[in-house]
């Protein structure tokens, strides 16, 4: 029977070669590359194009409950 070579991927990080099975962490190799990836997220340092939207636009969409 032939040796099973396991699946390695990129970690889109660090571009280290981490396994994909049995990694808890995966598409990353760790944890802290993980919260790395996270973190550029919330700092809005990794955007998805799209249309430019007037923020009045959205405040518009957006019902608010009545302070009354």
């Amino acid at each position: 029977m032939a040796d099973h070579q396991p699946l390695l991927v990129a970690c889109p990080r660090c571009r280290t070669r981490t396994p994909w099975e049995g990694n808890p962490h995966r598409p990353f190799c760790s944890d802290r590359c993980r919260t790395v990836d996270l973190g550029r997220w919330a700092d809005e340092e990794y955007r998805i194009p799209g249309p430019q939207v007037d923020p009045e636009t959205i405040d518009n969409l957006i019902e608010f409950p009545r302070k009354d």
